[in-house]
Parts: structure tokens; C-alpha cells; sequence
């Protein structure tokens, strides 16, 4: 036994790792484990044959015996701890499976910690996405541990490492499946790895795979989330090995001895970052589902059609990550609504460039220069839900481009002559200058600063809050130190005003103070400093040197940074000198104290003077960069001087530098005035075309409404006419009825006058065979109710009983149905009673006994054979003279009707 167990362990490691007996392997994987601990790097060619052959791991990680699948998952977790990228690499293709099958679902704690941690040693070296890519297949195991294990194990993940190491998309588009599972161990799992990547996500995630879950499963996990959201950001525990490299080289230049602690805060900092729901969905071609005949329908005169097809487009686009494409149709449509009379359409097709800026994020910046503007013009909207929609679309397009790109625009609209478009415009900046992420340059805090400036004199208080709160918020990105030459010039009541925008204003764009300079450790830095003083500390300077001049040869030999050659190539940041810049430095009775300075030669420590010994032909001949002598040739010749030597800058090299730092100033002054026109003319030509828009809408408008009174006009005029027509008709009609109503009075009349004239006696109604339906009856109380009729005349009685005046004999005419309107005079009456009692009277009408219609009372033929011819004859003559009468009367009255 003892000579087995002495074999055994001769043996290579790669046979232990496959050997038949347990114990063997068992006691390989310790000694493997041991080996790669003394390993002096990942060179050493104890990995190599574990390299070469990575399949050995497989059974390693997934042994038959627990204890020896115990050792073997820490031999792995040791050599790819010690072994590096080439080790993690060449073995997760066979490791990752019988770890998910195998180790993390094992019944020992110690086993499922080395399962667990080789996992993480695998993120940590080698592609995250790549390991878990190669997880993923656990979801769909047959074996529910195996699934809880696994989704265990990647939460593991993502609370070491966090969501910008690995990639949750691939996780989160498998979590409604798993939350389906039949087992409860497998849910709780899901729910954990959910609640810890919504640390991370927040509701970002929930475009994902939130539609595809229950309703009870989201109830359940709003109520985990609650508990979560309070917490603070999450942090990365781990770091790869990539990241560590950075915080030990960042620590080795910063000369930090707490290893990576700038780095740590940087990683906070991007880490505090929300993350999108544009980072984790997939990009959707949307621009082939927009309809067919979306520009015919964008164009139709009937505004609700209009605004169906945006909506449908708005349903079409409503995704969170949209594929890049040539929008240029729909964009120029969306500018084209920004105009629309409606301010439905104009509220959706702001939806609508919302939707495809926060879609397409970069791709959109190149649509920024056709719709921001169309936009911003819209802002003078009084009504506050198109505002707000408008302003959404313009948080789109800033989202999709930056503050560089828009700041022109902006600071054109804040000179607007509408006080809305200028209100929402200070909205929208100070919105911007909070989200933005990049600081200002220089020129856009100058530009942004004047303008708020400018802002603090308007009349409103709205817009001065807002010039307030521009510079508080621009303060609180550039500093207070750096916003002082802004707003040192302005009254406490403003420097309070926007002091307390700046204690609360919050933005993700912070300007870090610089490093403080170095100090100067050369020479040279040294030698600006004893020039640019008195003569003293030049003197000082010299005592200085005077140690090291035992060889007298450097000193009196300046260098070649002294002088440079005439004609040479100037010094890099200095022009080539300039006769004409120069004029006043060449004339040799203007030499300044400073040149003479240098031309006079320098005092050594014992008061010496030094003994020049440049050469001319070196030296120029004495001459400066211009080729001229830089002092009187007969005072003092030209000498190299020491000073510049120590320097390497001549005086005339300083004021010709001088001078150009005077031109550079004076250019960028140029520029800044040509900003400020170009600035002013940009506004010009705003309001320009703002009063052009409104000229095109007033006479759009004046068209409209003269149309419509021109179709008021004409429907008008169609009325008259038929009004004509129809009074046309009428008169026509009453020309017919007035022809009858005399035709009719003529025929009545001329009956009875034949009557009386042949002598026949008058018979009550209907005796000339005129007959009425509507006949005189008798009223309940006794009188006769005689309807009036249009073809004959009736007569009217009152009853003695009924009435005690009248007599029994006494009758009175009803009159013509055609002049039942028009009653006779009292007069007329009168007479006309008269006569017809007369009339009745001759013709000894008896009053009519009980109902019925009235009948003449005939004379019996004793009582007219007694009369005799001669009364005929005289009642005759008397009967025509009544009816004469009665004849005249009739014709009066008829002139009365008419």
C-alpha cells in the first residue's frame, strides 16, 4: 500500500487529474492547488500543460465523488486566479457547464463557494458577456435546482460587478420565462434577480420584459421594489482585472498610496448615472412600418386626418430604441405641422419629434437644424399642454445632440419679440445646462453669462427670475471663482437673487478646479526670474554662479538658445521678427531700460567687468534678429551678453513676443465683436422671418375671411331670389282671390235682383240653389248660429225668449265669407238692417218653430186674390227701389274692402 501511495505521487499532475481512483484525483487537484500559489507569474510553465489541455478541467469541476469535486473547484478558482487571461480563456468552454450542472447545485457549502467564486474569477479575467452567454442555457434545465442555482448565481454577478460590466439584456428578456416556472424556489430566484438589477436599472428595465409578466407578478414586485428604491446607488464591489490596472497605474502617477482611490471615485461617479432604456432595448426598423400614404395624409386639408396619421405614426415610433434611416420625409413633414392651424396636430407631431429624438439619440443630431427652430417659433402657444409638448420635443433633440450644437439658437430665441417664446426659450436653457455633461467652453460661458446678464433688465419679473437662474445655474457649473467677472458689476438684490439659484441648482457637468503648477526646478525659471527684476538680484545671480566658474570658457560663451542665427529658424511660439513690428526697438536712441540692460555687459562678484568673447561670425556680427545693430556702434560695440545665455530669450525675443501676444489679443477681440454682429444679425434675421410668418398668416387669414363673406354674399343673393319668387306667387294668388271674391259678390247680387224683378219672393238659404254645409243652426240657447260662407248670404235671428229686444219679425243679413274680416260701420249696419226688415217684411218671413233650417211663409191665395193688381204694382215699385238701395250700399262696401 505504502509503495502505491509513493507511485501515485510521481506521477504528473495530468495523470493524477485522471486517474481512477477518487482519493488520487483528489489529492492531484490539492497539489495542483499548491503549485499554482507558488507560481511566480502566469508565465511559469506549471499552467502550461493545464493550458493545453483545458479539457482536464471539465472533470475537475465535474467529479463523481464530492469531496474530490470540492478540491477540484478550488484547484480551478487557483489557477485561474494565477494563471491570467490565457488560463480563464482556454478553459471556460469546459468548465461553465458541470459548474451550473455539478458544483453550484452541490450538497456541500464548500463546493457551491468554489463553484460561485470561479464564476466570478471568470468575469473578472476573461468576457463577461461571454460567461453569460454561457450561463444562459441553465434557464432551460430540466432540473429546477439547477435553474435556482444558476439564476443565484447570476445576481452573484451583477452585485459584484454591476450592469456596465455585464450586459443584463440577454437576462432580461428570459425573466418572464422564468418567472413561469412551476417551482416556487425558482420564482423567489427570479424575483432576487430582479430586485437587484432594478438597484441598478431602475425603471429602465421595464421596457423590456415588464409587458410580458402578470399582473400579480408585477404587483409582487412593485412591492420589492419600494423596499429598494430608498437605498442608495449600488456600487461595484469588483473589478476586473483591466480596471485594476488602471487604478494601479493611476495610482502610480498620482504617487497615491491607497491604491486606485481616484479611480474608485470615478467609477462612482459614472456608476450614479441612470441607465437609459435606450442602452438595453434593441434597435426596432420602425421607418418600415411608417404607412404608405403618410405624405398624401399629412398634406389633406381636413385636420383630423392629419392628426390620425401622426397619431399613427406616434404608434409606429412609440418604441425604445429606433433604427437609424432616412427620415428626411417625416421630418420635413413633422416641420411642416409645427405650422398647422390646429393645435392638435401641432401637439402630436411634437409627440411625435419627442419620440424619434430620444429613439435615435445620435442619428437625430443631423435633423437638429430643420425642426429645432420650427419648434422653438411654435413656443408663443399660450395654451400649456402644446408648451409642454413642444418642450418635450426640444429635450428630445438636446438629448440627441449637445449644448454646442444648440446654444446658437437658443441664445437667438432669447431676444424673441413674443414674451412666451422667450419665457419657455429660458426654460429650455436652464434645463439644458442641468442635464448637459460637458462643460462650457470659455466663449459659450461668455455668451451664456451676457445673455442671463442682459435678461436681469427686462420689465417682467418672470424673465429676470429667469436671467437669475441662468447665471445660478451656469455658477454652479463653472464655480463662483470663474463667474465673478460676469456678475461683478451688478446690484446685491441680483447677486442674492441668483446666489440662491445656485445653492439649489443641480447639475451632472462640474468644471474641476485645475492642478496647481508645478515649481520650477530648472535653471532657465531661475534665470526669467532675476531678469525680469532689478539689477540686484541680477548681481545676486551672478554671486551664485561665481562657485562653479572655475572653467571661465562656458560662462563667456553663450549658448546657441542665446541668439539665434540671422536667418535661422525662430524658436517655436515665436513669429519670424518683423522690421516693421520691431521699428521702435531698432533705433538706437530708443533703447529701453531692459535692453540696455542686456547690452551692458555683467558685473562679476568682484566688480570686473566680464570679458566678451563672442565671436562675430558666430554671433551675427553683433546683430539682432532684424540683421541690425541693437546699440550705438560708437558708444559700446555689440557684445553677447551672459544673462541671455542663463535665459535662452533675448530682450528683443520678450518684446516681439510681447507685441504678438498684443496682436492675439487684439484678433480675438476682432473675433469677439464679429461673434457679437454675426450673433446680432442671426437675430435680425429671426425676427425678420417672424414678422414674414405673421404677414403670411394675417393675409392667410384676411383670404380666409374674405371668402367666407364672399359665401355669405352669394347665399344671401340665392335667398332673395327665391324670397322674390315666392312674393311673386303670392301676389298672383291674391290677384285670383280678389277676382273671385268679386266675381262671386257680382253673381250673388245679380240672383237676387232677378228674383225681385220676376217678382219671386226671397227664400232663405239656399233658395237660388246656393247651398252651404256649413247652414245657420240653432245655438243651444236659442239663437241662430250662421257660419259665414264665401258663395251666398244668410240670415241671423235672436230668439224672443233669449233676448227681450228684438221682435219676432225682426232678421238681420250674415254677411259674405269674404269680408268676414272687414265689419261695416254702425251706420252701414244700421241701414243695412233697416233694409232687409223691410225687405223681410214684405215678404212675411215667419219666424222658424224648433231646429232645422229657416223656410219662407208662402201668402195664401185668398189673401192675394183680395189685394188687386194696383198694390203688386206699388210693392213691385217699392221692392226695386229698396234693392237699388241695397245694391248702392253693397258696391260701398266692396270699395271699403278693397
Amino acid at each position: 500500500m505504502a509503495e502505491a501511495e509513493e507511485d501515485y505521487s510521481q506521477l504528473p499532475l495530468p495523470d493524477r487529474f485522471i486517474h481512477k481512483l477518487w482519493k488520487v484525483r483528489k489529492e492531484g487537484y490539492e497539489a495542483a492547488a499548491q503549485v499554482f500559489e507558488k507560481t511566480p507569474d502566469e508565465s511559469d510553465p506549471a499552467f502550461r500543460p493545464f493550458i493545453q489541455d483545458a479539457g482536464l478541467w471539465k472533470g475537475a469541476a465535474a467529479d463523481s465523488n464530492v469531496a474530490a469535486q470540492q478540491e477540484g473547484l478550488g484547484a480551478l478558482c487557483a489557477f485561474l486566479k494565477y494563471g491570467g487571461h490565457q488560463a480563464a480563456s482556454r478553459s471556460r468552454p469546459h468548465t461553465i457547464q458541470p459548474i451550473y450542472e455539478k458544483g453550484l447545485s452541490s450538497t456541500r457549502p464548500a463546493a457551491k463557494a468554489n463553484a460561485l467564486e470561479a464564476l466570478l474569477l471568470y468575469v473578472e479575467i476573461d468576457k463577461p458577456d461571454l460567461v453569460i452567454e454561457d450561463l444562459l442555457p441553465a434557464l432551460a434545465h430540466k432540473q429546477p435546482k439547477v435553474i435556482a442555482a444558476t439564476l443565484a448565481a447570476i445576481t452573484a454577478i451583477f452585485h459584484n460587478f454591476g450592469v456596465k460590466i455585464a450586459q443584463p439584456n440577454p437576462v432580461l428578456k428570459l425573466l418572464p420565462k422564468v418567472f413561469g416556472h412551476a417551482d416556487k424556489n425558482v420564482r423567489a430566484e427570479a424575483q432576487n434577480l430582479t430586485v437587484e438589477l432594478y438597484r441598478w436599472l431602475k425603471d429602465a428595465m421595464k421596457a423590456i420584459f415588464w409587458n410580458d409578466l402578470k399582473p400579480v407578478q408585477q404587483g409582487d414586485l412593485e412591492k420589492l421594489f419600494e423596499k429598494v428604491k430608498e437605498e442608495s446607488p449600488p456600487k461595484q464591489e469588483r473589478f476586473t482585472r483591466a480596471q485594476q490596472a488602471q487604478m494601479a497605474t493611476a495610482s502610480a502617477n498620482t504617487g497615491n498610496d491607497v491604491g486606485g482611490e481616484g479611480v474608485e471615485v470615478e467609477a462612482e461617479e459614472e456608476e450614479a448615472v441612470e441607465v437609459d432604456a435606450f442602452d438595453l432595448a434593441e434597435p426596432q426598423d420602425c421607418l418600415a412600418k411608417v404607412p404608405a400614404d403618410f405624405n398624401e395624409m399629412i398634406n389633406s386639408s381636413k385636420w383630423k386626418e392629419r392628426k390620425e396619421t401622426l397619431d399613427a405614426l406616434f404608434n409606429v415610433i412609440n418604441v425604445p430604441r429606433i433604427k437609424g434611416g432616412h427620415w428626411d420625409d417625416v421630418i420635413r413633414a413633422l416641420t411642416k405641422s409645427m405650422k398647422d392651424a390646429n393645435v392638435a396636430v401641432v401637439t402630436v407631431a411634437a409627440n411625435c419629434v419627442e419620440k424619434l429624438a430620444f429613439g435615435m439619440r445620435k442619428d437625430f443630431g443631423r435633423y437638429r437644424s430643420t425642426i429645432m427652430g420650427p419648434v422653438m417659433e411654435r413656443l408663443k402657444e399660450k395654451k400649456q399642454a402644446v408648451t409642454d409638448a413642444l418642450g418635450a420635443a426640444l429635450d428630445g433633440v438636446f438629448s440627441a445632440t449637445s449644448l454646442t450644437e444648440c446654444l446658437e439658437e437658443i441664445l437667438g430665441f432669447l431676444a424673441h419679440k413674443n414674451p412666451n417664446v422667450k419665457g419657455e426659450t429660458i426654460k429650455f436653457l436652464v434645463r439644458c445646462l442641468r442635464n448637459t455633461r460637458v462643460v462650457p467652453s470659455k466663449d459659450e460661458q461668455k455668451s451664456i453669462a451676457g445673455a442671463g446678464t442682459k435678461l436681469l433688465t427686462e420689465s417682467t419679473e418672470a424673465m429676470r427670475a429667469g436671467g437669475a437662474e441662468i447665471l445660478g445655474t451656469l455658477m454652479k457649473i463653472i464655480g463662483e471663482r470663474p463667474m465673478v467677472q460676469y456678475i461683478d458689476n451688478l446690484d446685491d438684490i441680483r447677486k442674492t437673487k441668483i446666489k440662491e439659484y445656485f445653492d439649489t441648482a443641480e447639475v451632472k457637468a462640474k468644471e474641476k478646479p485645475k492642478p496647481a503648477p508645478a515649481p520650477a526646478k530648472s535653471a532657465s525659471a531661475v534665470g526669467r526670474k532675476v531678469v525680469g527684476g532689478s539689477k540686484k538680484p541680477a548681481v545676486k545671480k551672478a554671486a551664485a554662479a561665481a562657485p562653479p566658474a572655475e572653467e571661465p570658457a562656458p560662462p563667456a560663451k553663450p549658448t546657441a538658445k542665446a541668439l539665434p542665427k540671422p536667418g535661422g529658424v525662430p524658436k517655436p511660439g515665436l513669429a519670424a521678427p518683423s522690421g516693421l513690428k520691431l521699428s521702435g526697438l531698432k533705433r538706437p536712441n530708443m533703447a529701453s531700460p531692459q535692453q540696455r540692460r542686456v547690452i551692458s555687459p555683467p558685473v562679476s562678484q568682484d566688480g570686473e567687468d566680464e570679458v566678451p568673447a563672442a565671436s562675430p561670425s558666430k554671433f551675427g556680427m553683433g546683430r539682432g534678429l532684424a540683421g541690425r545693430p541693437l546699440s550705438r556702434p560708437a558708444a559700446m560695440p555689440m557684445s553677447p551678453p551672459q544673462a541671455p545665455a542663463a535665459i535662452g530669450m533675448s530682450a528683443i525675443e520678450r518684446a516681439e513676443l510681447e507685441e504678438l501676444r498684443a496682436e492675439k489679443e487684439r484678433l480675438s477681440a476682432v473675433a469677439d465683436n464679429l461673434r457679437s454682429s454675426n450673433a446680432k444679425l442671426n437675430a435680425e434675421i429671426s425676427e425678420l422671418q417672424n414678422q414674414n410668418a405673421q404677414l403670411i398668416e394675417d393675409h392667410t387669414r384676411d383670404v380666409l375671411q374674405i371668402k367666407a363673406k364672399e359665401t355669405q354674399l352669394t347665399r344671401a343673393r340665392g335667398e332673395c331670389d327665391v324670397l322674390r319668387t315666392e312674393m311673386e306667387s303670392l301676389k298672383k294668388e291674391s290677384e285670383r282671390y280678389k277676382r273671385e271674391v268679386s266675381r262671386l259678390g257680382r253673381e250673388s247680387i245679380g240672383r237676387e235682383r232677378e228674383d225681385i224683378m220676376r217678382g219671386r219672393p226671397l227664400d232663405d238659404e239656399g233658395a237660388n240653389g246656393i247651398h252651404d254645409d256649413n247652414s245657420s243652426r240653432f245655438a243651444a240657447n236659442g239663437r241662430v248660429d250662421a257660419r259665414p260662407d264665401s258663395r251666398s248670404f244668410g240670415l241671423q235671428r235672436t230668439d224672443s225668449a233669449a233676448s227681450g229686444t228684438s221682435r219676432p219679425g225682426s232678421v238681420k243679413p250674415r254677411p259674405m265669407s269674404g269680408f268676414t274680416n272687414n265689419s261695416l260701420s254702425p251706420s252701414d249696419e244700421k241701414e243695412n238692417n233697416g233694409f232687409e226688415s223691410t225687405l223681410m217684411s214684405r215678404r212675411k218671413i215667419s219666424p222658424p218653430v224648433g231646429s232645422g233650417n229657416m223656410s219662407p211663409v208662402r201668402p195664401n191665395a185668398n189673401e192675394a186674390g183680395g189685394a188687386g193688381q194696383t198694390e203688386n204694382w206699388k210693392r213691385a215699385a217699392e221692392v226695386t227701389s229698396q234693392l237699388k238701395a241695397r245694391i248702392e250700399a253693397m258696391k260701398v262696401r266692396c270699395l271699403r274692402i278693397r
